[in-house]
């Protein structure tokens, strides 16, 4: 075996711990969205600890865009499941999505703060460190997944598509077009390629998972008329709109503000104010759940309302990813589904290349001293090979240093 190929291997499986100390340091460290939350796993799980090859992870990212549900948590998900087992899978989850959930849930309480100079500063480095991190792995997989005319050309097509229809449509739209096209363009797509994804699910499992969706989806709402519960409304609620997500975290929003057991317990305010709020935190947006269960509830059992809310509206996409998983593998052996992911891998790296200029770069280069950071966080990545965690606590402390100096922007 070649070096490279040797280095191309994904590792062997390893322990619930790993993936927890894996994911709750992406966990701290992911801002930018869910777009940068994929070139963040690419960073550190693809090339640095070889959980799953490029092409492994690509087939990942192009699954969970088309099911319900916050994408970037689905990918982490199955990258904990495939190191790591059911408890990996949970580790994972719980690890990325703590961090983020629980400042919210301290915001909702007053005791913390995510405004003011440096607070502000520091988002403006973190959201640098997101342009580079994303841009590394748009380099990274379009060198890998878009070598020839006709995937070049799909990806430059998905590319133009999400930048012309910037929304969970779009993408979607984008991914459907790419398989497509590779259907019909890339039919000599080598079967070779076709590494399991070793998610080691059984059909029967995939099964019972759909099934938990279905009876939760119709059985929530029953049992919240029947009772009139503010915990079974509430579970009811966020299941939901998790349940009817496409797209990515902010499409949640409008649903969770249409649900009426949220608006007769969060006003107008306390809404958007959870809302900035997520957006200046590390992890999943989903976590507003948190903020708004705990905001739901009163005293002590705030809390668990809060746990509540968090847990029901990330679980559809979770079982819907888990029904998925242990039939993926079984039909991306064909010849003519290999070619159709072949073109799905392509249109991935123009969906990612597309939210590269927008949100994350339009969003994160607001002005020099932004630039600055974002081309030195470049180089530390490109020219320098610095681990992405270190990328990190060279963009936040240049973004407070600025905002210490007044000079974030």
């Amino acid at each position: 075996m070649t070096a490279r190929g040797a280095a191309e291997r994904p590792a062997r499986r390893g322990r619930a711990s790993e993936v927890f100390g894996a994911f709750l340091r992406l966990g701290l460290t992911s801002f930018g969205g869910p777009v940068a939350h994929l070139g963040y796993f690419r960073e550190e799980l693809v090339v640095r600890r070889r959980w799953v090859s490029e092409a492994q992870y690509a087939e990942l990212v192009a699954l969970c865009q088309f099911l319900p549900g916050p994408a970037s948590s689905q990918v982490g998900f199955a990258l904990g499941l495939i190191r790591g087992g059911g408890l990996g899978a949970l580790a994972a989850w719980t690890a990325f999505t703590l961090p983020s959930a629980l400042l919210l849930v301290l915001f909702a309480l007053g005791a913390v703060s995510l405004g003011g100079p440096l607070g502000e500063g520091l988002v403006m480095g973190l959201k640098a460190v997101a342009v580079a991190v994303v841009a590394h792995a748009v380099w990274g997989m379009a060198r890998t997944l878009t070598t020839g005319p006709a995937t070049l050309a799909i990806g430059l097509a998905a590319a133009v598509l999400v930048l012309l229809a910037p929304s969970g449509l779009g993408q979607l739209a984008a991914v459907a077009g790419g398989l497509v096209a590779g259907l019909l363009l890339c039919r000599d797509a080598r079967t070779a390629d076709a590494e399991p994804l070793a998610a080691r699910l059984t059909p029967r499992t995939g099964l019972a998972a759909l099934g938990a969706f279905g009876a939760l989806l119709l059985a929530l709402p029953l049992l919240a008329r029947i009772t009139q519960d503010a915990w079974a409304e509430t579970a009811d609620a966020f299941f939901r709109a998790g349940a009817l997500v496409f797209g990515g975290g902010h499409v949640v929003l409008p649903l969770l503000r249409a649900e009426p057991a949220i608006t007769e317990a969060v006003t107008g305010e306390q809404f958007l104010a959870g809302y900035g709020a997520a957006q200046a935190v590390p992890g999943p947006l989903f976590t507003f759940a948190a903020y708004l269960g705990f905001d739901m509830g009163e005293g002590a059992a705030a809390w668990l309302m809060a746990l509540l809310a968090l847990v029901a509206v990330f679980l559809p996409g979770l079982l819907l990813l888990l029904a998925a998983l242990p039939f993926w593998d079984r039909l991306r052996t064909s010849t003519g589904v290999r070619a159709a992911l072949t073109g799905a891998n392509a249109a991935v790296v123009g969906l990612l290349a597309a939210a590269l200029w927008d949100p994350v770069l339009v969003s994160g280069v607001t002005g020099p001293v932004s630039g600055l950071l974002a081309l030195v966080c470049l180089l530390l990545l490109f020219a320098w090979r610095r681990p992405a965690w270190l990328v990190v606590l060279v963009g936040a402390a240049g973004g407070v240093l600025a905002g210490l100096f007044g000079a974030a922007g």
